[in-house]
């Protein structure tokens, strides 16, 4: 008998079972509540209606610990959870940290709320969110239309681990929604965008290309790690899932990894989660611990990196031995209507890119602090990366130059250092070139 119950306990039933309380368990120290739904509710003071996005930023779906008034969420470095009875299995909505952590669980209710979404999962990098979601809805003979310029890891992951399982990948431009309707089979499964895209800052109509994953009963996955909620949140623009990348400016201080994954949907939701459980990826507590710290001051960070990427961007456009300077603020840009039209409050991000009349190299190993050469983005130190032979090495050269990734390509990620030294700094090195 007691066999048969926790066989039970184990299969994907509706929303009041035991598997899915163990799937959906809310955060902190998971007290039930209804039986069905774990969720805390401790607060001293009602809350205001309506509160922004940069209030949600601190305090969005977090209170204050039932037990200590603390204000922060509590670091549950526990590998199980006690149950009182076989009966009473799960009732707390916690059993092993490799499918539910209260920190955790508390880090990925916050990412949906900010990103507007049903729920998320939250993974130990933003490669493994974006494997977690090819995983969770493709399979072998199977096709997926996917960006021309994604991530580099993006690329790679499809070519080389998903490709020989038998999947499909037509890599196409996005600029236009007509040629991403125009690449879709009868057996594709998946509109995969990333807008703007690393690096080439290019965007996707989201409105338009959900439309199109509509009209065609296809999930529309966005990456959407360079844009930030406070720039554009793809699931208000008709798209099923959201990738980010938490490594970038949700933790924003170079201390850890992060990758989340938010559905719109209960189904959705339900079927990420699954697989977040059986691949075993979800993130460790203490990382969760720190990026709920550091998103705090995301919407402080991104307004004070769009203000110095675009004195930086302008700057470039001047310089002689500067060939090119992209950035979706500049009215230079290509799709600048597209730019104003998606992007929130008139922000357009920490990243830009140029392309420089000279040595890349030289550039790189002359430019003095406060820039940094290394391979991370959206961090409060400015970044500058040559992807050629960095971040997007791994890309097929061919492939790389058809997208504009030249051998000259420089991206940088701006910081919130002061813009005038950054602007210092750069021109100190070009004149060099």
């Amino acid at each position: 008998m007691l066999t048969t119950k926790l066989a039970r306990s184990l299969q994907t039933r509706t929303a009041n079972t035991s598997w899915l309380r163990y799937l959906n368990s809310s955060c902190s120290n998971g007290s039930a509540q209804n039986g069905s739904s774990i969720a805390r509710h401790f607060s001293s003071k009602p809350w205001i209606p309506g509160v922004s996005m940069d209030t949600d930023m601190v305090h969005g779906g977090v209170d204050p610990d039932e037990k200590t008034g603390a204000i922060l969420t509590p670091v549950y470095l526990s590998t199980t959870f006690v149950q009182e009875s076989v009966d009473k299995y799960l009732e707390k909505g916690y059993s092993y940290s490799r499918t539910n952590n209260p920190t955790v669980k508390m880090l990925e209710e916050k990412v949906a709320k900010i990103e507007h979404g049903y729920d998320s999962i939250c993974v130990s990098t933003g490669m493994a969110a974006t494997a977690s979601c090819i995983n969770a809805f493709m399979k072998t003979g199977d096709h997926c239309v996917i960006t021309n310029c994604s991530y580099g890891g993006t690329n790679r992951i499809c070519r080389e681990q998903f490709v020989p399982l038998g999947m499909e990948f037509d890599f196409v431009d996005f600029t236009d929604p007509a040629t991403v309707e125009a690449a879709i089979k009868p057996n594709t499964k998946m509109i995969f965008s990333e807008s703007p895209t690393n690096p080439t800052l290019t965007l996707a109509d989201l409105d338009a290309i959900s439309d199109i994953a509509k009209k065609h009963g296809l999930i529309h996955v966005c990456d959407s790690t360079f844009a930030t909620p406070y720039v554009c949140r793809p699931l208000d623009h008709g798209c099923d899932l959201t990738i980010q990348s938490l490594t970038k400016y949700y933790d924003g201080l170079n201390i850890g990894t992060g990758g989340a994954l938010v559905a719109k949907t209960p189904e959705h939701y339900e079927r990420i989660k699954l697989v977040q459980n059986m691949n075993g990826n979800i993130m460790a507590p203490m990382t969760a611990y720190l990026i709920l710290q550091t998103m705090k001051t995301m919407g402080l960070r991104v307004r004070q990196q769009s203000s110095s990427a675009m004195k930086i961007a302008t700057f470039l456009e001047s310089h002689p031995n500067v060939s090119k300077v992209v950035y979706p603020g500049l009215a230079s840009h290509p799709q600048k209507e597209l730019a104003d039209r998606q992007h929130r409050d008139n922000l357009h991000g920490g990243m830009l890119w140029f392309d420089v009349k000279g040595d890349p190299i030289k550039l790189m190993d002359t430019i003095k602090r406060p820039w940094t050469l290394c391979e991370n983005l959206g961090a409060t130190e400015s970044i500058i990366t040559a992807c050629a032979v960095m971040t997007h090495a791994n890309m097929l050269r061919e492939d790389r130059l058809k997208v504009g990734i030249t051998d000259g390509f420089i991206r940088i990620s701006v910081g919130i250092e002061d813009p005038d030294d950054l602007i210092r700094g750069l021109d100190d090195a070009l004149n060099q070139l």
